[in-house]
Parts: structure tokens; C-alpha cells; sequence
């Protein structure tokens, strides 16, 4: 399944602006360094979040191969890995990956992470029996969310966790406002989706043969995202 052209145009704006612009604000904000009041809210967000989405993996993962698509500093694939699973981490930013290779852990017990640059949508990466993508979807369409989850789902043996902006009023409302400013002036846009429209999609067996399952809903402050499990019956 190939890509779009609007999903090649956003990963491409999404990786120039991670590995150039936010990669300092990225290191921060992922370790134990003092925050902002904003941040800290955004900080303690993602932590619910990452747990979240563990918590809906096994506990044992021995034998388990999982790609953390969108891993940025790794902490995810981490915690994964310590729970004995095979990670493949991969994100579109290598300052990033660099980042993540040089907070690994001495020890990860059983398991262990292949750190690497690319695009989490590249059939070259292979099978997984658990895929995770944590807010590394929230700026892309809802077609090319639902195209690319397709594609993933083809490749999953269980389940894919995935995690998008909820649509909201606020939400919606920052995302037209952010349009009318120059991109050279803003952080790429979050795009709002609609939750009932992911499942219609799950429902009509668009992410083959995948259902969704479990949602939640974090919101803390600045951030707000929702979670959404697709399980293979």
C-alpha cells in the first residue's frame, strides 16, 4: 500500500520541524529537567498516555515484536523492552533517534530495540504482533490516518494502539485560526478527528479484519488526546 501524496508532503514538513526546530524542546520536555506550568501539563499528559497504551499490551511481552512507530525519545520502547518484547522504535526525526539511542538503559532484561529513521508505514519493517503509535498520527488527515492504519493492520497479528486529537470545539476552532498564519510561523498543525468516524471505518473492515475496541480519553491541561485500540478478534 503506497503512500499519499499528502502523507509524503506533512511527514516531510513533520521531520524537517522535529529534527530542526523542536529537538531541543523535545529533550526537555521527555526527561526530568524543570518545565514550564504548560509544559508540565503536556509532560504529565504524555505519561498517562504512554502508560495507557502499555497497559493495554500484555504484561508479559517475552517473544513479542512491537514497533513503536513514532518513537521519538524512546521511552515507550523502553518500558516495552523491559517487559521482554523485540521493539523495532522507529521515528521520521534521526536527531531523535539519537537522542533515544543515548538515554538506553545499560540493561533492557530479555528484551531489546532496534533504533531506527524511517517512515512507520514501510512494509519493509515487516510483521509485529503489537503496533503502537502514540500522538504520531495527530497531524495527519483522517484519510491518510485510516490509510495508513490499513496498511499497518495488514502487518499486525493482534493489535495496534494508536492515539489522535479528539475533535472538540477548542480544537477544531485552533485549527482553522492556525491556517490563516504563515507556516514559517507556527508548529505544524494538530488535526482534529471525529471518534465515530474511526469506528465506522473499523466497523465497515476498513483496517482488515482489526475492530476497535478499547478508547480513552487524557486531558491535562494543554494536552488532550484520545486512545483507541483495534483488535484482532
Amino acid at each position: 500500500m503506497s503512500d499519499t501524496a499528502s502523507w509524503r508532503d506533512r511527514r516531510s514538513s513533520l521531520e524537517t520541524y522535529f529534527n530542526r526546530t523542536a529537538v531541543e524542546a523535545w529533550s526537555r520536555l521527555t526527561s526530568d529537567a524543570p518545565v514550564g506550568r504548560i509544559r508540565a501539563t503536556v509532560r504529565a499528559g504524555r505519561d498517562e498516555m504512554r502508560n495507557t497504551l502499555l497497559s493495554w499490551l500484555p504484561e508479559d511481552l517475552t517473544g513479542r515484536r512491537i514497533l513503536d512507530a513514532g518513537c521519538g525519545t524512546g521511552a515507550l520502547a523502553v518500558e516495552a523492552a523491559q517487559r521482554g518484547a523485540d521493539v523495532v522504535a522507529i521515528d521520521i526525526a534521526p536527531n531523535l533517534i539519537e537522542l533515544a539511542r543515548e538515554r538506553l538503559p545499560s540493561t533492557l532484561g530479555h528484551g531489546r530495540i532496534d533504533f531506527r529513521v524511517g517512515d512507520m508505514h514501510d512494509p519493509a519493517l515487516g510483521t509485529f504482533d503489537h503496533v503502537v503509535a502514540m500522538d504520531s498520527l495527530i497531524h495527519y488527515n483522517e484519510a491518510d490516518v485510516a490509510h495508513v492504519l490499513a496498511g499497518i493492520a495488514e502487518r499486525t497479528r493482534h493489535s495496534v494502539v494508536f492515539t489522535f486529537a479528539p475533535w472538540t470545539l477548542p480544537l477544531a476552532m485552533m485549527h482553522r485560526v492556525g491556517k490563516l498564519f504563515p507556516k514559517s510561523d507556527r508548529s505544524p498543525a494538530i488535526v482534529p478527528l471525529r471518534e465515530e468516524r474511526l469506528r465506522r471505518r473499523a466497523e465497515a473492515g476498513q483496517f482488515t479484519g482489526l475492530s476497535a475496541m478499547r478508547e480513552k480519553r487524557v486531558s491535562r491541561g494543554f494536552y488532550i488526546s484520545q486512545a483507541m485500540e483495534l483488535s484482532r478478534s
